[in-house]
């Protein structure tokens, strides 16, 4: 059994305008939304192995926020520049890929390609747009990252801030 977790990056700042996208940084809201997420996914007693984030300065932060959160060690969440604009026929190679010790893993990173994987994954729940800070997970009835499908892959929940406030 594998377990995904795809989180979008909580809410970042366009009031720097001399910022690349890439180096944007969250919110207040986006800082008190990750911790929130963090601690419903405490609740729900998630089990992480890994989690890789996108470069993006929003992402790792949201990353880090996350990790601490589930007593995970933000030293060891794993940055990758691909996860930054990798499209969507790229992403669920990239998870195929994953290092077969880890069975429960989370991406942290962007939309659209998050929502996209997420509707492939589970056309049983459409999800018009993941939120900032929303996360989905989804559980694969196989043993390898290599065998995930949508035909093995069930949703286990879709959460996000908006639905505690």
């Amino acid at each position: 059994m594998k377990t995904l977790y795809l989180l979008r990056h909580a809410k970042s700042s366009w009031k720097f305008e001399e910022l690349s996208d890439h180096d944007r940084p969250l919110t207040k809201k986006g800082r008190n939304d990750a911790k929130l997420i963090g601690q419903e996914l405490l609740e729900r007693k998630t089990k992480l192995d890994l989690i890789i984030s996108s470069s993006a300065v929003r992402a790792i932060s949201t990353a880090t926020l996350i990790a601490k959160e589930l007593d995970y060690d933000p030293e060891k969440i794993a940055v990758q520049e691909e996860l930054y604009q990798i499209p969507s026929d790229s992403l669920m190679d990239f998870i195929q890929v994953l290092p077969e010790e880890y069975d429960y893993v989370m991406l942290v990173g962007h939309n659209p390609v998050f929502t996209e994987l997420a509707n492939y994954l589970t056309p049983e729940k459409s999800i018009a747009n993941l939120p900032t800070a929303g996360v989905v997970a989804i559980s694969f009835d196989c043993n390898h990252w290599g065998e995930i499908s949508k035909e093995n892959a069930k949703l286990l929940f879709f959460d996000f801030p908006k639905n505690y406030r």
